[in-house]
């Protein structure tokens, strides 16, 4: 059905609405980034003091060169020389961390690129890790796909919006699944959960804006109907669910690998 033309006010209404919705969901992200980044810098910390100790050891080992300090002193060389390997590990997960907020949060003109769609499914699980934690368990299943022309930061946020809306399904522990496969010139994602399931009221009304499963304060109603206009008025593709109360709830994603609309 058309539905006529788009105001110049109500797209940039669409827009900045979009923009609210994006943050609004990082920062519901935030304590359990902050706890991600917290541990490896934590693990820095300690080590930096360790090898602040060890190095004067050295030096004083130095300074007495005898046959005993200074295979003592080698001993010591060989543990910094581990604890920096560990620092190097914990400042690539700070780094990774960081780069996922950043790509996530940028703004700016939409443009078509060309883009790994199961590397922004690492980059998005990197930033609910927190929120999941033990407590969820995810599994991927990756398939081989061709680079995919998309608008990428609008399709950051549908990934990240059906991950968090999976864990948030969840109540206590389960598992989250990921799927990614080739199906003729689309590329199709899966993401299910082992969460609550909708109820087939729900079911009939999952896509409507201003409509949420959620408590007070956690649902906006704005998730599902962004999640389904980026895929379908902006990429030309196609999203639907199947889910089942007790038992859990999947979305789909169809997405062309080729853009052929404006």
């Amino acid at each position: 059905m058309n539905a006529g033309p788009t105001h110049p006010e109500t797209e940039d209404l669409r827009k900045e609405m979009l923009e609210e919705h994006k943050m609004a969901a990082l920062g519901r992200l935030l304590a359990g980034i902050i706890h991600e980044i917290n541990t490896p810098m934590g693990a820095i910390a300690s080590n930096n003091q360790v090898l602040l100790r060890s190095l004067e050891l050295v030096k004083n080992a130095l300074a007495n060169p005898q046959p005993a300090a200074l295979n003592h002193a080698r001993d010591i060389l060989d543990t910094c020389l581990t604890l920096t390997a560990v620092d190097k590990i914990a400042c690539e997960r700070i780094a990774a961390l960081v780069r996922g907020v950043k790509t996530y949060s940028r703004t700016g003109p939409a443009e078509l690129c060309r883009t790994d769609v199961n590397e922004q499914i690492r980059n998005a699980l990197k930033l609910v890790h927190g929120g999941f934690r033990r407590r969820i368990m995810v599994e991927t299943d990756l398939g081989e796909l061709p680079a995919v022309e998309c608008y990428a930061h609008m399709l950051d946020q549908v990934l990240l919006n059906l991950l968090v809306n999976a864990g948030q399904a969840i109540e206590g522990e389960g598992r989250v699944r990921i799927r990614t496969r080739l199906e003729g010139r689309e590329v199709h994602i899966s993401i299910s959960d082992s969460g609550r399931g909708m109820t087939p009221e729900e079911k009939q009304k999952i896509f409507t804006q201003g409509f949420t499963t959620k408590p007070v304060g956690i649902g906006t109603g704005l998730g599902l109907s962004i999640c389904r206009e980026v895929v379908e008025q902006k990429h030309g593709g196609r999203i639907d669910f199947e889910s089942e109360p007790g038992v859990g709830t999947t979305f789909h994603i169809w997405i062309p690998v080729e853009q052929t609309k404006a």
